[in-house]
């Protein structure tokens, strides 16, 4: 095996993490959502339901926060909007022909 190759192997295994405000990431039965995002601090909201929101504000350096995280999956907006819609909390958006007079 060359050089080259073990470069490139070892680049595939690395995947740089882009923490961003209003994240939500999901692991186990547990979402975090980053409330505030800092230069070296990370606020974020432990919640076993979306829904509910009810949950604990913690404030850990980022990397804590990433070893937290490690092996969760990052929620898209549609993800967690799909999630609530699926308890019924928020109704779809209806087309503007459905409007009264």
């Amino acid at each position: 095996m060359t050089t080259r190759e073990v470069t490139v192997r070892l680049s595939l295994k690395i995947h740089a993490m882009k923490l961003a405000q209003n994240q939500v990431y999901k692991q186990g039965s547990q979402y975090f959502r980053i409330v505030q995002l800092e230069r070296l601090q990370v606020q974020y909201k432990a919640v076993t339901n979306l829904l509910t929101r009810e949950g604990v504000h913690q404030h850990v350096s980022k990397k804590e926060f990433c070893r937290l995280i490690k092996g969760a999956t990052l929620l898209t907006q549609s993800e967690v909007r799909e999630i609530w819609l699926e308890e019924g909390t928020i109704t779809a958006p209806q087309s503007s022909d459905a409007e009264n007079p």
